[in-house]
């Protein structure tokens, strides 16, 4: 699998009377590594939402692997986004489920309704194997069949970091995943993806607020 690749061409977003980006136009490369950077209310949630396809510009357009988003249809669209892992910054897990049922879940965009029902209620062993190894790459393979509610916050945050690579995607977006964390483990989460994405041959793109992090971690930076 290879690694995804972006371009947005002239992209402008407005939510009401405020203007969230205007005529924006980048290119990240397959295998890039890219850190927005940028205050509070810069636009980076937006271009990492525009990135993935969960958000469509009012002008413009956003292309992966040459594709443009808003030219799909629904089915190719689902597909584009599947092949996408997204690291929310509210984590957006089930609390009252399992790690394992949390991570399960990251590749229900490349199911139908009833593979997902029984993957999610009785998953392969080859399924349970997978996410083991993945939750023992992030450093809490202990916490396979605990409930995620009852972990820490920084082990709620390699949760979401697993279940975004249990989509075995081809490029990795992570909105702002190190803001409530001290320094160390700031440091150590971006490492971490940084790493995993080299590893896997993905496209990571973070938005941050430590510029001092992104230099030391990402090929490039970009401000907004």
């Amino acid at each position: 699998m290879t690694s995804a690749a972006f371009r947005v061409e002239q992209a402008s977003v407005q939510f009401g009377a405020t203007v969230a980006l205007a005529e924006i136009s980048l290119s990240v490369e397959p295998g890039e590594s890219v850190a927005f950077v940028g205050p509070s209310g810069s636009g980076k949630t937006t271009l990492l939402r525009l990135l993935c396809g969960a958000r469509r510009p009012d002008t413009g357009r956003v292309l992966v692997d040459g594709a443009a988003l808003g030219d799909l249809s629904t089915r190719e669209l689902r597909a584009v986004r599947a092949s996408i892992g997204f690291v929310h910054q509210d984590l957006c897990l089930v609390p009252n489920l399992r790690v394992l049922t949390n991570v399960l879940a990251g590749r229900l965009g490349h199911l139908s309704f009833l593979a997902s029902l029984r993957a999610m209620t009785l998953p392969r062993r080859d399924d349970v194997r997978v996410v083991f190894a993945l939750l023992d790459r992030v450093g809490i393979a202990q916490k396979l069949y605990e409930r995620t509610d009852e972990l820490s916050g920084g082990q709620q945050q390699r949760v979401a970091i697993a279940r975004a690579l249990y989509q075995d995607p081809r490029a990795l977006l992570a909105d702002e995943p190190v803001s409530s964390v001290d320094p160390a483990r700031a440091r150590d989460t971006v490492q971490l993806l940084t790493s995993i994405s080299r590893e896997r041959g993905i496209t990571p793109c973070m938005s941050i607020h430590n510029q001092e992090l992104a230099r030391a971690h990402f090929d490039r930076l970009v401000g907004l």
